[in-house]
């Protein structure tokens, strides 16, 4: 059993948050603040009443040592600005500097440094967790993105807290995903595109009995197309998960689920330019780089008649004009259904082109979670979720 943050009271307290503020930068600037803002309506709950908030992230791969290029100094800059409150930005995640500032009554909002700067984050380690524990009275964790890392700030500090909850931003992912998994709305419909068929092949095993319709997209559809026979050219293909990509769609006919893969493409030479079409087989020296104008139209219908649709992973080379064709205008059949549509977009890069595509307000729900989605789609308990369980 999982408490919500509506559910507790953190009247006069001290609440330790954890958020996945771990966003990307572009010379100290942000540059694409999602994760941030779907945190926002926590962090505002908690200052309603709480006496402090003490919030903590980790920022990129700083190998467990101080490193100014992943300060948590901009991210305090844009909540500062967001909040329109003070917000201090502690000079350490743990120590005697860090403690004052925990006591201290002026300093309503402290955000510390960058947990990762210590090794002992990663590693779980108890005497790093209880340190952190002692800086506050309550422990919420926000931080879906993260919730799957046995961590310190998400799983082994939860434990010194006998007061502990969901924030609002885990509790709607957990609130949208479970549907995914457990009652989707019929007909559901699943998108699911991105490089690779390995990072995928879980997901797709775990949704077969609870889909209708799968539309393949981006470079991994290449490896399903070569296991099917088709000319691919110089495509993205992983040639070891061929035989996967056999016994996916064999699995797919066997529970009944329309599989549709790419039957034109919008390629490219070796260099990604000299954008031209191609019909199915792609031909020698080519590489497909998005889903054509046929495959476009052929999966809309698909989305048209559709009740609940999961988005995992952009359909095309979404960065480079013009081969952001195919993901821009899936996110603009999604808009338009979103009167009478479910739609979940999951991953960092199916959120930059539904964001991309200036559709991202008419979106049910922007998944802030990468790997940690993939794996509560898989099915697979997240230590940052069962840390969160009351004690027996």
């Amino acid at each position: 059993m999982i408490c919500g943050i509506d559910q507790i009271d953190t009247s006069a307290k001290t609440v330790f948050l954890r958020v996945d503020f771990n966003v990307p930068l572009a010379d100290s600037k942000i540059t694409e603040p999602h994760r941030i803002e779907s945190t926002l309506p926590t962090i505002r709950l908690i200052l309603e009443k709480s006496k402090k908030v003490i919030i903590a992230s980790h920022l990129g791969r700083p190998s467990g040592r101080k490193d100014p290029r992943f300060s948590l100094a901009p991210i305090r800059a844009y909540l500062e600005q967001r909040l329109g409150e003070t917000v201090v930005l502690a000079p350490d995640s743990i120590g005697s500097e860090v403690e004052k500032l925990a006591r201290d009554p002026n300093s309503r909002v402290v955000l510390l440094e960058n947990l990762r700067f210590h090794a002992e984050e990663e590693n779980n380690d108890p005497l790093f967790s209880r340190a952190l524990a002692s800086l506050a009275d309550i422990y919420v964790n926000d931080a879906f993105g993260a919730a799957h890392r046995a961590h310190a700030s998400t799983a082994g500090m939860a434990a010194f807290f006998e007061v502990k909850a969901a924030g609002l931003l885990l509790q709607r992912e957990l609130d949208y995903l479970s549907r995914v998994l457990i009652t989707p709305e019929k007909p559901f419909t699943a998108i699911l595109g991105g490089a690779k068929v390995s990072d995928k092949i879980g997901v797709i095993k775990n949704l077969l009995p609870k889909l209708d319709v799968l539309l393949i997209g981006g470079g991994m559809a290449y490896t399903f197309l070569k296991a099917n026979g088709v000319d691919i050219g110089r495509s993205l293909v992983e040639q070891d998960k061929i035989p996967v990509a056999k016994e996916l769609m064999a699995n797919a006919n066997t529970n009944g689920v329309k599989m549709l893969l790419p039957t034109d493409h919008m390629t490219g030479d070796e260099h990604k330019k000299n954008p031209s079409r191609s019909d199915v087989n792609i031909a020698e020296g080519r590489m497909g780089l998005d889903i054509g104008p046929q495959t476009i139209r052929q999966f809309i219908e698909e989305i048209g008649r559709s009740r609940m649709v999961l988005w995992n992973g952009p359909v095309g080379l979404f960065e480079v004009k013009p081969f952001d064709q195919g993901s821009k205008a899936l996110a603009q059949s999604l808009a338009d259904r979103r009167s009478d549509i479910v739609s979940i977009i999951a991953g960092g890069d199916t959120v930059a082109a539904v964001t991309a595509a200036g559709v991202a307000d008419h979106i049910t729900h922007l998944s802030t979670g990468g790997g940690a989605t993939l794996e509560f789609l898989e099915g697979r308990e997240l230590p940052g979720i069962k840390a969160l369980e009351k004690s027996a």
